[in-house]
């Protein structure tokens, strides 16, 4: 893709506002334009989908929850419809349980929440929104974001792990209370020679509708017991943790394949963690149950990922057998502000100790977090405030010497 057609996808971002109160989008609309961008404004549903039918992928919508003849909610459905839908920004003067159960509902719909504003607004607060959110969707070739999810195939992908042209790095989890490692997640990146690194979330949906997930899940899983092999052999005691897809678990293979690799390079198997997010589970329950059983009475440790986003039941929870809870980020970074969040937070250390796992907070970010979750006898945290994901060098320098 070339710079004139990056900077033409530029000039067509647009920040659409939609509330029915005309001077409050008035003053939006003088918001989004001192940040340098283009704001279209409206004052109800009908009016916004009359006038634009096509949303270009790098739009926002600042939408309004309560409105007369076209709510929110109602608009929410609407957009879930079209080929193309912007980024949400939801505002609400509303109780916060509104704005949250909203933002529930745009993940039901697929569409993408960027943030939920309390009304008043606060104009600064909004600003940022805008401006943090713009080069995310700002598709020119950047170091972090090179290139567009269609620049990229399966068959690429299924070169990439056949001839190791995939990386794993390592976050690190510790301990709260003592702040000693613990172990660390195994993450994926594809060392692309045209697009550089690229991060897990631009692949493993291609992954899983290409049919190679389970060739990749394979492959890390492999390299992840190889990296903790080397790591027993310097003296290192690392437990590592390892994802997989809702793909994977409906795969009767799963387990013979993980216990005969660590048999041949005589690991432990409870040394490794493979981590299931919630909107797994929803797939084929039984299936599921027969693989996730039979890997823990194989000794691997099972995590549920995403924990709270509201996808499993408390049944499913019980049913499967999983060792460990991690707390879905989002309301870890919330919860300093956010009683809501602060309460689920609570509310899922809680069950997991009741249930006999160890509970892991994602996504801790400040000391503040940490201390809240230290009160509240959280067991494991990590987060970019403990450490980013680094190569497995950099694990191995820094807590050998500790």
């Amino acid at each position: 893709m070339n710079n004139s057609g990056s900077e033409q996808v530029r000039s067509q971002a647009t920040v659409y506002l939609l509330d029915d109160e005309p001077e409050l989008v008035d003053i939006l609309r003088q918001a989004v334009e001192f940040t340098g961008l283009k704001a279209r404004s409206f004052t109800s549903g009908s009016q916004l989908f009359e006038q634009v039918s096509t949303f270009e992928r790098t739009s926002i919508l600042a939408l309004d929850l309560n409105m007369p003849e076209m709510d929110g909610i109602e608009v929410m459905r609407h957009l879930s419809s079209l080929d193309s839908s912007p980024a949400l920004i939801l505002m609400s003067g509303h109780d916060t349980s509104v704005l949250h159960s909203a933002e529930k509902l745009g993940h039901a719909h697929n569409l993408e929440i960027i943030a939920s504003l309390s009304k008043p607004i606060v104009l600064d607060e909004f600003r940022e929104i805008i401006k943090h959110h713009s080069p995310k969707l700002d598709q020119q070739k950047q170091p972090d974001d090179p290139f567009l999810d269609d620049d990229i195939t399966s068959d690429e992908l299924q070169h990439a792990i056949q001839n190791n042209h995939l990386i794993l790095h390592y976050q690190p989890q510790i301990d709260i209370i003592s702040g000693k490692l613990l172990g660390v997640e195994a993450l994926v990146r594809w060392l692309h020679p045209q697009h550089g690194m690229i991060r897990p979330d631009r692949f493993i949906s291609l992954a899983e509708q290409s049919g190679v997930i389970g060739e990749l899940t394979h492959w890390v899983i492999e390299q992840a017991v190889e990296q903790e092999q080397q790591w027993q052999s310097s003296g290192l005691n690392i437990p590592i943790s390892v994802n997989i897809s809702a793909v994977d678990i409906t795969s009767l293979t799963l387990p013979e394949q993980v216990a005969k690799l660590l048999a041949d390079k005589k690991l432990d198997p409870t040394h490794l963690t493979l981590e299931v997010t919630e909107g797994a589970l929803m797939g084929k329950l039984v299936t599921s149950l027969d693989i996730l059983t039979r890997l823990r009475l194989k000794g691997l440790g099972l995590s549920i990922d995403d924990f709270g986003t509201g996808y499993s039941s408390l049944s499913q929870l019980h049913r499967i057998p999983f060792t460990e809870l991690k707390i879905d980020q989002s309301f870890v970074s919330n919860m300093t502000e956010d009683e809501e969040a602060r309460a689920i937070v609570k509310t899922c250390i809680i069950l997991g100790h009741e249930l006999k796992m160890k509970v892991v907070a994602e996504g801790v970010e400040t000391a503040e977090q940490l201390a809240l979750l230290k009160q509240m006898n959280c067991d494991i945290a990590q987060g970019y405030f403990i450490s980013r994901p680094v190569p497995a060098e950099q694990i191995s320098i820094k807590y050998a010497e500790e």
